[in-house]
């Protein structure tokens, strides 16, 4: 049975996340450990007993998530459950070069921690922001973000069919606000993140993204990849490298990963790490898929029966 890994980006971190599964399972407290040593703080005890306010930081909250995710990932392969294809939401796409193999874990617990401080440090507080355009189509909010007087702002994320995240400077960002509800758009709303992602304010943190990525190890993929910037499979290091620097400032196309996902064959997919985020977007972009999710111990059984129940009838 063919199954499709995701992992989740910022913005699915909780207080407590991973801890039930680092209490269970020595191969994801043995992460838990590696990411401390590589970071230099307790990765486990941010993760699991915060502060909040510390965990929500960018350059905190990146690496967590990586950690948590491949925690998750690495008792899934103990239990024999192996992906046949990776793909991950913005910061979830580290996740999926470790599991791919791309990236050793180390490098990218590293790497993710450098790239939240680059993307913070890329925009002044107050100046970028992000909103979130709910029930209009992806060529009327390209239309209006292109016709925006007050300053820039670009489509970000495209999410999922009728979700489309908007993000740059924050005058700009609020005058396509209020032209797509007056256009017609279910709901506009301003997102709490402190980063404009995904649009060319983030040239800056893409340059040094860049800069690092020549003194890292990048190996070709042992699993088939698809990555955000272009919604393709990639096997080839150096496109790998490049997209990676351009993916924190060109749009993120969520739908078209899944999609490219879908139409290869695979109608399995299992979100690995925090949060169901990424589940509700798979199940509105292919309608028929079998979503399955894994982040404790809950998760992970219902996670194994269904996919232990589905080989069976294969």
């Amino acid at each position: 049975m063919k199954i499709a890994f995701v992992f989740p980006g910022q913005g699915s971190q909780y207080v407590g996340m991973g801890k039930e599964i680092h209490e269970n399972f020595a191969e994801a407290e043995e992460i838990f450990k590696e990411a401390s040593e590589a970071l230099g703080y307790d990765v486990a005890n941010l993760c699991f007993n915060g502060p909040e306010e510390e965990l929500n930081k960018t350059f905190r909250t990146q690496p967590c998530i990586l950690t948590v995710s491949i925690a998750l990932y690495n008792v899934l392969l103990s239990r024999g459950i192996k992906p046949s294809v990776v793909a991950g939401h913005s910061l979830g796409e580290y996740s999926a070069l470790v599991a791919a193999g791309v990236l050793s874990f180390k490098d990218a617990v590293k790497l993710t921690e450098k790239r939240g401080q680059f993307m913070q440090d890329a925009v002044p507080e107050g100046k970028g922001l992000m909103a979130a355009i709910l029930g209009m189509e992806r060529n009327k909010v390209d239309e209006i973000c292109k016709s925006l007087k007050s300053g820039y702002a670009s489509p970000a994320n495209y999410n999922c069919p009728g979700q489309i995240v908007i993000a740059g400077e924050k005058p700009a960002v609020e005058e396509a606000i209020n032209l797509c509800k007056d256009a017609g758009a279910k709901r506009a709303v301003k997102l709490s993140v402190s980063v404009p992602s995904h649009c060319k304010l983030m040239d800056n943190a893409s340059g040094k993204l860049a800069e690092i990525f020549e003194s890292i190890v990048f190996n070709p993929p042992g699993i088939p990849l698809v990555n955000n910037a272009d919604a393709m499979f990639l096997d080839n290091i150096e496109i790998i490298k490049k997209s990676l620097v351009r993916q924190i400032s060109s749009p993120l196309l969520w739908e078209d990963s899944i999609m490219a996902i879908a139409d290869s064959g695979i109608n399995n997919f299992v979100e690995v790490g925090p949060g169901k985020v990424l589940s509700g977007l798979v199940r509105r972009i292919v309608p028929d898929a079998n979503v399955l999710n894994f982040e404790d111990l809950k998760s992970l059984e219902k996670t194994l029966s269904q996919i232990h129940l589905n080989m069976d009838q294969v």
